[in-house]
């Protein structure tokens, strides 16, 4: 390429977009599966309980545990959402930019890039792009991965067009 492709565009990171990125990203659903845990420290509290000797303080702690796993996982976006609010992040404005290099996310209080080579896959979503990309390798050798979540809302059309170009897919 001749010409060099640079896009900058800006969010601010409130509410609405913190709901988005989770909403978007989530791979939590709400099935039998999720609340296994929950259902057994419940029923293994409820036996504690009924069927041994052991102080029912005990039980009814176990008990406990279970019933705030079940709300715990309920109420899992409001929670993740609510803990994005209270970041000293929430309310900045992000600057990002999209260059040949890679994605360059920038505010006050974080400065990151992701670059092109790392990226192991881009998903389109509904509203936006789920973008996959390696950390590198952990003390144990094994390959740790991360995810980011970029609104279509904020990227013009030949911004959108040049990361899902940048797809290893595509390379």
């Amino acid at each position: 390429m001749t010409q060099s492709n640079s896009f900058t565009a800006s969010f601010t990171l409130d509410k609405a977009h913190y709901t988005e990125c989770y909403t978007q990203s989530s791979t939590l659903s709400h099935d039998k599966k999720t609340y296994f845990k929950a259902n057994i420290l419940t029923i293994f509290g409820l036996f504690i309980l009924f069927a041994t000797p052991v102080n029912p303080y005990a039980a009814w702690f176990v008990i406990a545990l279970g019933i705030l796993e079940t709300v715990s996982v309920y109420y899992h976006k409001l929670w993740w959402v609510m803990r994005q609010m209270m970041s000293k992040a929430s309310g900045s404005e992000v600057k990002l930019t999209i260059d040949e290099q890679g994605i360059l996310t920038e505010s006050f209080h974080i400065n990151n890039r992701i670059l092109w080579t790392d990226v192991t896959d881009i998903s389109e979503t509904e509203l936006g792009l789920l973008i996959q990309f390696s950390l590198g390798k952990s003390i144990t050798g094994k390959e740790m991965a991360s995810k980011s979540y970029i609104s279509k809302s904020c990227l013009s059309d030949e911004a959108y067009t040049f990361i899902l170009s940048n797809a290893p897919s595509s390379n």
